[in-house]
């Protein structure tokens, strides 16, 4: 192996190193434990703010058993509530997107709010004595912007957005995520983990046996972490010569993204904001990945496409070799995700040693467990 890609980083000792027991994979307690600790009391990316670029356009999302609205109210002002009407805990939206026409009104009896999430009319309560529309509001999440990617935080005390980010904002702003236009989408429903598919995720010493296209453009030894962060996990890996994106032929007709420099302009930044997003940056477009956690062996995985309206504006505009290689690359991650689930939940599972080139690893491990071990009760 070439000087360039020899792995220069610590020893590690195989005792201090090693991968969670069986239960925080297949536990349904461990899950729940982890969906109070970490899901519902961090900041969630929840999509992008011109999903809903109009007053009442609203899409919902769930996070284990919460399901959250997010919607454009009056004010253009993005707003979160819990799904749940305040007068028996009806679900108000029953669609995942849409458009509500001034006002959000549970099908049961009709409680009406505002957009705003306000208590606008409760039919055949004028009788209850000490009842009042104002002390029944829809219960607010907590929302925040970042260039374009909304985020919702379920915790009754949230921590401020700007230490989550911990500066990131800072670290990505030449990118400018927040003028990148949405151009695909895809859904997948993955029988693995989340903490398996951010594991997958945060190493690439299986690229070579699982990802020989990827290989062939990136080296898998040419990746170059962070050190660990307690709200995110990332780094960032070069192209190879002659290679300009992470596309089916390596090749690219679309101008590199207008913000960036010579130096960026040769990487693709690979990002977990845990616990849900995924953030892959490349020299054109950006992927976006955000996890759902559905139950302890249950994730859905919503991926995104997004480019410069400069170029897709630009007449023959096609992102399929983008799309087809992500494609391809989820397809093969998926799997191994899957495979790794099936064999953590099987009899002959016994935690293993991690090489020290999956430091990113093993922190996430010791980020799951500091956050469950000091939940409150």
């Amino acid at each position: 192996m070439s000087t360039l890609y020899s792995n220069m980083r610590p020893a590690i000792a195989a005792s201090e190193a090693m991968t969670l027991p069986q239960r925080h994979y297949t536990d349904p307690d461990c899950f729940q434990r982890e969906m109070e600790a970490i899901h519902f009391d961090m900041w969630l990316c929840a999509g992008r703010a011109n999903q809903i670029p109009n007053p009442g356009d609203y899409f919902v999302r769930r996070v284990a058993n919460a399901s959250i609205i997010i919607v454009r109210d009056e004010l253009r002002d993005i707003r979160a509530f819990h799904n749940v009407c305040r007068h028996r805990g009806t679900l108000l939206c029953n669609q995942d997107e849409g458009t509500l026409v001034g006002r959000i009104q549970c099908p049961y009896h009709a409680w009406t709010y505002k957009l705003d999430g306000a208590l606008e009319n409760a039919p055949h309560m004028n009788k209850v004595e000490g009842f009042r529309e104002e002390d029944y509001p829809l219960n607010a999440v907590a929302t925040n912007v970042w260039d374009g990617h909304i985020f919702i935080n379920l915790s009754a005390h949230p921590v401020p957005f700007a230490e989550h980010l911990a500066g990131l904002d800072v670290k990505f702003r030449p990118w400018r995520m927040e003028e990148l236009e949405l151009v695909e989408r895809r859904v997948y429903q993955l029988k693995a983990n989340w903490k398996l598919i951010i594991q997958n995720y945060s190493e690439c010493l299986h690229c070579p046996i699982a990802h020989p296209l990827l290989q062939k453009h990136s080296h898998y030894m040419s990746g170059d972490n962070e050190p660990p962060h307690a709200t995110y996990l990332g780094g960032r890996m070069d192209l190879r010569d002659g290679v300009k994106s992470l596309t089916i032929d390596g090749t690219s007709l679309r101008s590199c993204l207008p913000g960036l420099n010579t130096a960026d302009q040769r990487h693709v930044y690979y990002y977990c904001i845990l616990p849900n997003f995924l953030l892959n940056l490349h020299p054109d477009y950006m992927l976006t990945f955000t996890l759902w956690t559905r139950a302890v062996d249950h994730t859905e995985i919503l991926c995104e496409w997004h480019f410069h309206p400069d170029e897709i504006s630009k007449p023959g505009f096609n992102a399929k070799d983008a799309v087809d290689f992500w494609e391809l690359t989820n397809q093969q991650d998926w799997e191994l995700s899957n495979r790794a689930q099936a064999g953590i939940s099987s009899k002959g599972y016994r935690p293993g040693p991690y090489s020290n080139r999956e430091e990113l690893l093993l922190a996430l491990d010791r980020f799951v467990l500091e956050r469950v071990q000091g939940q409150r009760d």
